[in-house]
């Protein structure tokens, strides 16, 4: 149902809407509709319907079960900000997120401009990281949005899978990036200049630069160095007003 991640940046994943539809190039080979569809072969509930977008009421107060904290990614397998979820529902999953102030909560978005409409009727608390998915060139306007969204205490890149270069990545107001190329059946590749820049970036605003994969259709082959280094880093601190630490 949940708790432990594969993902690097993330230790859990909550996921009470699941499913979604293709909006951008990022989306053309979709893990989380792969798995869909695995789940629901397998008689997962919460995928009886495949891809298809649902909400899952019995989902919302999972989080408050857990009593460690942890860093949640919400809706790995879904976009909360989707045009079909409704406005109640994002509510009330911002007011979990409030009342599990001991996790710190990872939400990630393509619908940058739902994100700008809807963000200030939300109620917004420090454990709740924003970010967006910023693909390829076309899609940089998704950090523009970002940057202009009140609310959020720290906010987020996740460069993943990365089609294109970013050129001229303007990094004000943006606390973190993660970059990945992509994997799985498909994948498309990624050169590493594009990678090289994005890390030159983050490291000219001090930026933290956290580099999942490769990617490929082996991905464990291809491995997650740089310029034989890994990058790890993250933000140290929620509240971007302190002294940004890296995490290597």
């Amino acid at each position: 149902m949940a708790a432990g991640s594969g993902i690097e940046w993330t230790e859990a994943t909550w996921n009470p809407v699941t499913g979604c539809t293709k909006t951008s190039p990022g989306c053309l080979n979709c893990y989380a509709e792969r798995m869909s569809l695995r789940l629901q072969a397998m008689g997962q509930p919460n995928y009886r319907e495949g891809f298809a977008l649902r909400t899952h009421e019995h989902m919302l107060g999972l989080p408050l079960t857990w009593k460690q904290p942890r860093t949640v990614f919400v809706n790995s397998m879904s976009d909360l900000f989707h045009e079909d979820v409704p406005e109640e529902f994002i509510r009330r999953v911002f007011a979990v997120m409030k009342r599990a102030n001991w996790h710190t909560f990872q939400v990630l978005t393509k619908r940058s401009e739902r994100l700008c409409l809807l963000a200030p009727k939300l109620e917004w608390s420090p454990n709740v990281w924003m970010g967006v998915s910023v693909e390829n060139a076309r899609e940089m306007r998704r950090i523009d949005d970002l940057r202009a969204t009140q609310g959020p205490t720290l906010k987020f890149l996740s460069c993943e899978p990365l089609l294109t270069p970013l050129p001229g990545l303007d990094l004000a107001d943006i606390d973190w990036v993660i970059v990945g190329g992509e994997s799985g059946p498909g994948a498309r590749s990624m050169q590493k200049i594009w990678v090289t820049d994005i890390r030159d970036a983050c490291h000219d605003a001090e930026v933290p630069f956290f580099f999942k994969q490769w990617g490929g259709t082996r991905k464990k082959q291809t491995g997650r160095e740089l310029d034989g280094d890994v990058w790890l880093q993250t933000p140290a601190h929620a509240d971007k007003d302190q002294q940004r630490e890296m995490v290597v």
